[in-house]
C-alpha cells in the first residue's frame, strides 16, 4: 500500500509542476466535493443532494483553486518570496483584512443565489445577517492556517494545504448550521 501512495504522490507532484493551475483547480474541486458530501452525510441527509455537491465542486474548481493560485503567487511576488516571521505576519494580516472578507462574501452570495436558488433580495438579507458571525469565526480560525501555510508550506503546496483545511472548515460550518437549525425548531 505504501508504494501505491508514494507513486500517487509522485505523480501528483509531477502534475503540480507541469500544470500547476489545472492541478490546483482539480484538487480544490475534489476537496470541495469531499467536504460537502461528508457534511451532507454527517448532517443526516439520507441521499446526497447531487446538484448541491456538483455546484460546491464547481465553486472549488472555478473559484477556489484559481483564486488561491493567483493570490499566493502575488503575495510571494509582493513580499519577494520572504518567509521570515515578520513577513509572514504581514502576509497573514493582508489576507485577513482583504481576501478573507471577500472570499466569505463571494461564497455566501454564491451559495444563496446559485446553490439554494434563492432570490437576490432574500440572499442579500441573509448575507447581511450571517456575514458578521461568519467573518468573525473565520478571523478566529484562518489566521493560524495562514501562518502555518506561509511559514512552512512551499509555494506550490499552499493552495492544496488551504483547500484541505477548507474541506474540514466546510464540514464544520455545515454542522454548525445544522445545530443552529435544530436549536431553532
Amino acid at each position: 500500500m505504501g508504494e501505491i501512495v508514494k507513486k500517487g504522490w509522485s505523480q501528483y507532484m509531477l502534475q503540480l509542476q507541469l500544470h500547476p493551475l489545472r492541478t490546483k483547480m482539480i484538487t480544490a474541486g475534489i476537496l470541495a466535493g469531499i467536504s460537502d458530501s461528508t457534511a451532507q452525510k454527517l448532517s443526516g441527509i439520507k441521499k446526497i443532494e447531487l446538484r448541491r455537491l456538483l455546484l460546491k465542486m464547481l465553486f472549488g474548481f472555478a473559484y477556489g483553486g484559481p483564486f488561491g493560485h493567483v493570490v499566493h503567487k502575488a503575495l510571494d511576488s509582493i513580499f519577494k518570496g520572504k518567509r521570515d516571521k515578520k513577513t509572514v505576519a504581514k502576509k497573514v494580516l493582508l489576507e485577513q483584512v482583504t481576501l478573507s472578507p471577500w472570499n466569505n462574501l463571494v461564497f455566501l452570495f454564491y451559495y444563496g443565489l446559485v446553490v439554494e436558488r434563492r432570490p437576490w433580495s432574500e440572499v442579500k438579507m441573509r448575507v447581511k445577517k450571517q456575514y458578521p458571525s461568519v467573518q468573525l469565526a473565520a478571523w478566529m480560525f484562518w489566521p493560524i492556517v495562514g501562518w502555518i501555510n506561509h511559514l512552512y508550506m512551499p509555494l506550490q503546496l499552499r493552495v492544496i494545504f488551504q483547500s484541505f483545511v477548507a474541506c474540514c472548515w466546510g464540514i464544520f460550518l455545515n454542522l454548525r448550521a445544522r445545530t443552529m437549525t435544530l436549536k431553532n425548531q
